[in-house]
Order: C-alpha cells, then structure tokens, then sequence
C-alpha cells in the first residue's frame, strides 16, 4: 500500500461473524486454564462466599446464618459443596450459571461497591469441569423459597435444568463426580489442609465433613481488636500459617496512604539462606481468598528469608486468578513490602535483642548482602552483621579493633602458607571469598573510615610484604628464584611478621579467574554475560605468574642462608632445597592445585637432613635424647 493510503470500509454484507466451538473453548478454559485442579476448590468456596455477600445485600434484614460446608464420599468418589447464600433461580440458572463470561458478582460489585465480592471474570464455575466428569448444582433461591431447581452438566458443553423440590431454606449444593484421576480430592483430611490455606482469611466460616471446629478458625491479627500481647497473636499466626519454617519474628503490614491498601502480616523464617538460595514466601490475598500462592516476586529479592501474608483489594488478577497483573499498584506494593521489611527489623532489634541475635545468627550471611542493597540496612547492620572469619563470625567492628585499626580480608580461600600466615600474624582475616563479605566490608571501611587491607591484591599484598631495606644484587635474587621457585611462580624479596616464617607462597587470584575462564568447559558453566565481563577483568593479566613467593629478609634462616650462599658455603644449596621441600609440603595443603612433586618433596627433606648431618664436623657433641639431655648439656 503506497503512503498516505487508506483503507477503505469493509461492505457491511462481507462481515462474518466469528465462529466459536463450544466444546474446545470449555476445554480449553476449564483444562487448561489453571495450573492446578486445586484451584477448582478454591473457586466453588469462592463462588460459595460470594452467594452469603450477595444474600445480605439483597435481604439484609432476613435472617441468615451463613456458613459453607464441604463434604467428601470416598465411596462415591465426590466432593460436595454447600451454601446457605442467596441461591439461584431458573432464569439466573441460565444466564450466569451456564454463560461463560457472564459474572453476576462482577456487576453486583460495580453496582453496590461492595468490596467483599470476590468473583470478577464469569469463569470460576467452569474450573469444575477441570476436576469432575460430571457436575450437578442444586438450588434454590431466596426470593423464590418454595422453588427448587437442579442444573446437570457433562464437560460443561450441554446442560440440562429440572424442577426438584425446594432445599429447607435456600442455598445452593455443587457436587463434583470427580474424574478417576482426581479420585484423591474425596478425602476430609485432604480438604482440611487445602481450604485450611485458601480460606483462612475468609469471614464466613468453612467447615469440612461434619466437624464442628472451622478450618478458617485462625485469629487475624491485623483484623481483629487483640486483648494483650500483639506481638505473640501475630506470632500464633505466622506460625500457624507458616509451612516450612518457624517465625523468629513477626511485624505488621499496614496500609500506605495514596499508594496501597495491603495490609497483612510479615516474619523472619527460621530457614537457613545463604547467598543465592532464596527461601521468600508470600501469599496474596483478595478480599479473603487465595490468590498467589507464591507471590516472591512482591518481596525484595535480598530478603530470602522473609515470609507472609497480604490482602488487597487493589491488586488486579489474571483470569486464572493465580497470578498478579504487573500494574502500578502491583508496583506500589513492593516498595511498601520493601519498607515493611526494614521497618520490621529496626522494629526487631530495639525492642526484641534476643529474636535479633537469633536472626543475626541464623542469617547473617544473606543479611551482609542484603545491607548493600539498601542504606537503610546498611546503616542498621554495619556494627552488628557477623562476617566469616579465619577466627570465626566477627563483626566488623570485631574485626576493625584486633586489626589494630584495619580490617583484614582474604581475597581467596586460604590455606598452606596464607593461612599460616593469617594464625602467626595473630589477626582476625575475613573470608573474602565468601558472599558479600568483600563488597561489605568496602563499604564499612569507607562509612567508618579505617584501612582495609585486602590480602591477595597488590595493593593488600604491599602492605602485608613490605620492601627489603636493601635490595637483593641480581645474582642473588637469580640463584634464590632458581633453587626455590617453581614455573609460574616469581620470587618477591620482602620483609613481613613473623620474622620466624621464611617464606610465603601467595597465588595470584586474577590468574586463577583467567584460567578457570578460559577453561574449555566454561562456556556451558558461565553465563555469557558475566563471562564477558570476567574476560574483560582478566584481559589485563597473562597469566603466566600463577603466585608469587615472598621470601622473608628479615627471617634469620633466610639471613644465614644468603651468608652461607656469600662465602661460598656447600651446605647452601642443600639448605636451599629443604626451604624449597617446604614451600611445596605447605602449597599442597592450599585449597589450590600446588607446583611441584609432593613426593620429591618429601624425600628431598630427608636427603637434606641427611645431608648436613653429615656435613657436622667430627668431635662435635651428640644431639641430646631428651629435653632433660639438653638442660644438663647447658
């Protein structure tokens, strides 16, 4: 079509109209619709409260006990479903019942502006046929009481309705002849754990088989005038709610003025998280019923410990009703839940020091984490977040005052000779390999300005290894690169505490990322973001210095060494191995592959023991067998 073209007006005698197959939209809307045939449950109860709504809408000054029943008949293999609501008649029968897409509760709603209508799409009848090969509603109306009427239905395409004498007052009963697969839904003790969870908040009670106790018996908190303690009714809640955790706490959501209505309930699982798990669950409400199972999405994604319960009536569900719209005031309720959360654990550790110390325990590292995503929480957890240590969870603070003013973090994981050096030094060293610690403690250093030294970068590794007074002749540091370094590793003369530890073995953690990254399997490992980005990092490094070995100047093994090597000493290269067997002995105790043949190693002790034992001149007095031996010699 050439620009500025139109479209002419198609003739009126060319339109069609769309033609529907009944029988595939039925399947397809109560089959498919729903992720679970649960769900179908959910939907009767639903439709079951929203018959009692509407009952005292249109007759509020009858009397009217309202209750919902659910009865099971294994036998049978059926599932019953019974109001004392408002009923339908013959003509309503046809026009909501047995139209898909007609919701008489969603016209109601918009009429009446009653928020505690529950249904909004004229689908929720049709999740039936999802669970039962054949569906059978009996009824009888409030404003025609003496009039019974009974709708029969098989997959939901063809329906028949008939006369059948009145119910004892009006209300209606949907059984479901549950398909064969379905069978397991005929069980009261089944019922009680699935309506348990979707009705808890509704306010007309729901009672399964003939007990006497409702399944929706549960206090409300946030509902409900509590007489005493409400921080323990909001613990009975949370834990009679809660499914796979114990609440360490529990705060309140409340509503916010302009952005949302949610009001509910929040707590600290008794859940262990760490780094990426994420353990968060919420469940969303709407006006009384279960709508999201597992809303996570609505938490912030640093609280993997938090769980809850919310109701809204702002929020907008999909036709399924088991999911959220992504709207503004889905949005909105984020940041609420977000606040909450934080106001929550302010909450918690001013008025609740031991439920603090518990979560502090329990998730302190997804709460190091959680602190560099919001200020806030920074600001609350800087002094009181334990962070993994070589000496076990310190705070920072901790850390800061045995550092003697500076924090000690580890770039890698330890062992051999760092970890050696970490216990000689005699100064806390914070696992820097571990989730967030290294970001985190960055942040501290500079919010409290104090040093950070960052073991295993070149700028923590200058402070750690100072420079020699002198510098070694070339002759030297080449003899001394020749007899104890392996390939890949280079000799750094230095000096550092303790004096007594000759030499140090420091692997080089860049060249450690830019091999595993160029590792032939990291392509299936790596996400290719973050691999370019890695790459990018590394690109700066050859990696052809794998770690670097700083031999201790000031150590006086070292210092004799060099003065045997000077005077030309034949002991000195057998000296220099043993300090060499070492060096390997402590690598491979490392957590990274160690240079160099442990077994030679090994024996090259024992030759260099052997040989400068025998290289003690005769007539020198024997090596005492005991310390007593050696009390007397002196």
């Amino acid at each position: 079509m050439s620009e500025g073209a139109t479209t002419e007006p198609t003739p009126a005698e060319n339109l069609r109209t769309t033609e529907v197959d009944l029988g595939g939209l039925v399947n397809v809307l109560a089959t498919h619709l729903y992720s679970t045939p649960l769900v179908a449950l959910r939907e009767l109860v639903q439709n079951a409260h929203d018959s009692h709504t509407r009952r005292l809408l249109e007759d509020p000054d009858g009397e009217h006990r309202p209750l919902i029943r659910v009865r099971a008949d294994a036998a049978r293999r059926t599932v019953a479903i019974e109001d004392t609501g408002a009923g339908l008649t013959e003509p309503e029968i046809h026009a909501y019942l047995a139209t898909v897409g007609t919701g008489y509760t969603r016209m109601l709603r918009e009429l009446t502006g009653n928020q505690e209508l529950i249904g909004a799409f004229g689908l929720g009848f049709l999740s039936a046929f999802s669970v039962a090969d054949e569906v059978t509603v009996t009824t009888t109306s409030h404003r025609e009481p003496q009039l019974g009427h009974r709708y029969r239905s098989r997959g939901g395409e063809h329906y028949q309705v008939e006369p059948v004498p009145a119910r004892p007052q009006p209300g209606t009963v949907v059984e479901l002849a549950l398909k064969a697969e379905h069978a397991h839904l005929a069980d009261e003790h089944a019922l009680r754990e699935v309506l348990g969870r979707y009705c808890v908040l509704l306010p007309i009670p729901v009672f399964v088989g003939e007990d006497e106790q409702p399944v929706n018996a549960v206090q409300v908190p946030w509902r409900q005038q509590v007489a005493g303690d409400r921080h323990a009714a909001r613990m009975r809640f949370a834990t009679a709610f809660g499914r796979r955790f114990e609440p360490l706490t529990a705060f309140p959501v409340g509503p916010s003025e302009g952005a949302t209505d949610a009001v509910g309930l929040l707590w600290v699982q008794d859940g262990g998280t760490y780094g990426s798990s994420d353990n968060r669950d919420l469940a969303v409400y709407l006006r009384g019923m279960l709508l999201a199972e597992d809303a996570r999405d609505l938490l912030p994604s640093w609280a993997g410990f938090i769980g809850g319960v919310i109701e809204s009536n702002r929020l907008t569900p999909t036709a399924s009703r088991e999911d959220l719209q992504r709207d503004d005031h889905y949005r909105a309720l984020q940041q609420v839940l977000a606040d909450a959360v934080v106001d929550g654990l302010y909450e918690t550790a001013r008025l609740r020091p031991a439920a603090w110390r518990r979560i502090l325990t329990r998730h302190g590292q997804d709460l190091l984490g959680a602190a560099l995503c919001d200020e806030r929480l920074f600001t609350l957890l800087a002094d009181d977040v334990p962070v993994p240590t070589s000496q076990g969870d310190l705070t920072a603070g901790g850390l800061r005052a045995a550092g003697g003013g500076a924090v000690h973090v580890a770039l890698g994981s330890g062992g051999g000779f760092e970890e050696m050096l970490y216990r000689a030094m005699r100064v806390p060293i914070a696992r820097g390999d571990r989730y967030a610690v290294l970001p985190f403690l960055r942040r501290y250093a500079q919010l409290r300005g104090c040093r950070l030294v960052e073991l295993g970068s070149e700028q923590g590794n200058r402070e750690l290894f100072r420079d020699p007074e002198r510098p070694l002749p070339p002759e030297e540091s080449a003899w001394l690169a020749g007899a104890l370094a392996d390939p890949g590793e280079q000799l750094v003369p230095a000096r550092f505490d303790p004096p007594g530890l000759p030499l140090v073995l420091v692997p080089d953690r860049e060249a450690e990322l830019k091999a595993r990254i160029e590792d032939d399997q990291a392509e299936t490992r790596i996400p290719s973001a973050a691999l370019r980005l890695a790459r990018a990092f590394t690109a700066r490094t050859d990696g052809e210095v794998r770690a670097r070995l700083y031999l201790n100047l000031a150590c006086p093994a070292v210092q004799d060494l060099l003065a045997a090597y000077r005077a030309g000493h034949t002991g000195s290269a057998t000296a220099a191995g043993l300090l060499r067997s070492l060096k390997v002995i402590m690598a491979a105790a490392s957590t990274g592959p160690a240079e160099g043949d442990l077994g030679a190693a090994l024996a090259g002790v024992g030759t260099a023991v052997s040989a400068l034992t025998a290289a003690v001149p005769a007539g020198l007095p024997n090596v005492p067998d005991s310390p007593g031996d050696l009390r007397e010699q002196a």
